[in-house]
């Protein structure tokens, strides 16, 4: 039987390094290193090192809000020995973000972000429709987000000083006065982003094809208008939240704002969305242990006016974080 795994240990430069990724994931290490104090040689040695511990990865994602699309989450109830390969396969598709599997493995959580009118009725009353094995589907329209995303560069913790996180935060993109469309340039950089959100200028320009000065040009655009955003992911047990859980609460219309603002600052939120559905807000959430769910549960949610019920269950494996990599 073979021994407990071993998780890196993190340091205060460590955790400072992640906080300065989230507020801007393409930030140059020499900025990053002005701000923390240390030399650029550092923070692109420590930057190395977290990629290969706690597989940070910096990725360009795009606010499908900004886009006048759809974001998805959708939960689908298994036949047993079925939902672990189904989990994968959806992990393996382009329009999918998040892909977990909870509730004793026979269910699949899964955020989806169709690009399309089409994609979204294929996948939702086609593809799915026809998968025998499964039992159930329920399909809930994210309707305004709270907290993650686009929205999550505001720090929880209180690793980098109110002026560090000044220096490091990019300017808040304006929002369009109508949806923005995307041509084949967009659509060809998006998709280098969406892979490595650090990839290089010169790189960008090789794979998309176009000028240097043409990349620079998109990119500033699409970050000005929020259609483009920079996101992290990486393994939340060696930051000591290795207990990680999704919650639908059920709130009475007249506290949906207040209650979805509440969860925005909690440190242990790291998404919270309205959505459609009887239960009508989504969240997940981290935690150090069980007993901590079981406290935040009852004395942080319970103490929310306007909560009426609260569905929870653990992530039993969490197949896609934004991208997806083969179980290590």
């Amino acid at each position: 039987m073979s021994g407990p795994v071993d998780l890196p240990t993190l340091d205060d430069l460590d955790l400072q390094l992640l906080e300065a990724l989230q507020l801007d994931g393409r930030a140059p290490f020499s900025r990053i290193a002005a701000v923390l104090g240390v030399s650029d040689q550092t923070v692109a040695r420590r930057y190395r090192r977290l990629y290969n511990t706690v597989h940070v990865r910096v990725l360009g994602m795009t606010d499908e809000n900004r886009l006048g699309l759809q974001s998805w989450l959708v939960r689908l109830h298994c036949v047993p020995d079925v939902a672990e390969h189904l989990a994968d396969a959806l992990a393996k598709r382009p329009d999918t973000l998040h892909v977990a599997l909870i509730s004793g493995g026979t269910e699949i959580v899964c955020g989806m972000k169709p690009r399309s009118r089409k994609e979204r009725d294929d996948l939702l009353f086609g593809r799915l429709q026809r998968t025998r094995q499964i039992v159930t589907m329920t399909a809930h329209c994210l309707l305004r987000p709270f907290y993650g995303g686009s929205l999550g560069r505001f720090a929880k913790s209180d690793v980098l000083t109110a002026e560090q996180q000044a220096a490091l935060c990019p300017p808040a993109p304006e929002p369009p006065d109508v949806p923005v469309s995307l041509d084949a340039a967009d659509e060809a950089l998006l998709a280098v982003l969406r892979r490595d959100g650090r990839t290089t200028l010169t790189d960008l320009q090789k794979a998309t094809g176009q000028t240097e000065s043409a990349v620079k040009r998109r990119l500033e655009a699409l970050r000005a208008t929020g259609v483009l955003y920079f996101d992290v992911q990486y393994d939340p047990e060696p930051l000591g939240r290795g207990v990680s859980a999704m919650l639908w609460l059920t709130v009475a219309p007249r506290a949906l704002a207040g209650v979805g603002r509440s969860l925005a600052l909690h440190p242990e939120v790291r998404f919270a969305s309205a959505a459609t559905g009887q239960a009508n807000i989504v969240a997940n959430a981290h935690f150090r242990s069980p007993d901590e769910l079981y406290t935040y549960l009852s004395e942080k949610i319970g103490s929310l006016d306007g909560v009426q019920t609260v569905e929870s269950a653990l992530i039993l494996r969490q197949v896609k974080r934004l991208t997806y990599e083969p179980s290590r």
